[in-house]
């Protein structure tokens, strides 16, 4: 019964994620292309896309944040401080970028400042998501079940990369979403944009698949010994083939496909992430076993997650819905 709690609470700390990365990256991605549309009626269509569902997309990250302290306290007590200033960096970038929602549509002297906090915050966010993931990636030092290492062992190159890494993904996610989202001069322009990414992306991914077993003996050793190599084949394989289709789609000038092919393409990579570290919350040592909260406490804890993620569900899909279709000038948030 106690596996089985703790197997179940990685499971949903593992979805809320995931939805995070999905929901919230095409919305980062957007804010990340900000400055570089042609004109203000271009910006102003890129932000009344995003701007009905910005906010319940975070949802997953109070979700995430939240279900780590109470399911895994350990883990949270760990994390916190060992990435503590990127997950600071992260939270004020995503506090600029959510005031500047509110105040550039009411704006009218200081829209510029309101165009540069939503794109600085978009790319500090997502750059500090990188850092964070680079970061959980090489481990942490730990002792006596605490954090032992230094303020600032998360700057590698590795953590550098992936956070560079994650920019040009959610930037891919962005122009995808505004390929689908928009239409004439913006879905062009977004179309382009999305062809050049997807190649920077491919090469991201590529070079964080190599570089992530160099780091760590044992992720090399789950990747390619046997067995192993053939029950995990399939991810790289299906990575290869969704890049492709993905090129295609662009190329053919498709709307849906491109963005459900890069959900597809982040789908895949996390999956490839969890099997490096599973079952680690606080690699290279610390597992989810370990790190977990008392089994009454995960228990009584479930039973209010079971009934909050499914109302979450459903009022993202309501919210999707209601806002389904091309974003056209005149309409949108106000």
């Amino acid at each position: 019964m106690e596996i089985m709690l703790v197997n179940v609470w990685a499971a949903v700390l593992a979805f809320a994620v995931f939805m995070y990365v999905l929901m919230d990256g095409f919305d980062l991605g957007v804010g990340i292309l900000f400055p570089f549309a042609a004109n203000d009626g271009h910006r102003d269509l890129m932000m009344n896309s995003v701007a009905p569902v910005w906010d319940g997309n975070e949802t997953w990250l109070v979700l995430g944040g939240g279900g780590l302290l109470a399911a895994f306290p350990l883990a949270y007590a760990t994390l916190l401080p060992a990435m503590y200033f990127p997950v600071l960096l992260m939270l004020i970038a995503l506090i600029f970028r959510g005031v500047a929602f509110e105040f550039r549509f009411k704006a009218h002297t200081s829209r510029r400042l309101w165009d540069v906090a939503f794109h600085g915050g978009s790319v500090a966010a997502t750059f500090a998501q990188g850092i964070v993931l680079g970061g959980f990636i090489q481990g942490f030092e730990t002792q006596d079940g605490r954090f032992s290492g230094g303020a600032f062992d998360w700057l590698t190159a590795f953590s550098v990369f992936t956070g560079f890494a994650l920019v040009a993904g959610y930037a891919l996610l962005g122009a995808t979403w505004l390929v689908m989202k928009t239409e004439g001069d913006l879905q062009r322009w977004a179309r382009s944009h999305a062809r050049r990414l997807v190649w920077l992306l491919i090469a991201a991914v590529i070079i964080v698949s190599l570089w992530t077993p160099w780091l760590d003996e044992s992720i090399a050793a789950r990747w390619f010994s046997w067995p192993n190599l053939l029950f995990f084949s399939p991810v790289p394989v299906l990575t290869a083939l969704c890049m492709w289709q993905l090129v295609r789609a662009l190329d053919r000038g498709a709307e849906y496909q491109p963005f459900i092919y890069a959900l597809v393409l982040f789908w895949l990579s996390y999956s490839g992430f969890i099997i490096s570290l599973w079952p680690h919350v606080i690699p290279p040592r610390v597992t989810i076993y370990e790190a977990a909260a008392a089994p009454e406490a995960q228990l009584f804890l479930l039973i209010g997650v079971g009934f909050l993620v499914p109302a979450i569900l459903a009022y993202t899909a309501y919210t999707y819905w209601v806002f389904r279709g091309k974003v056209r000038p005149g309409e949108g948030y106000h």
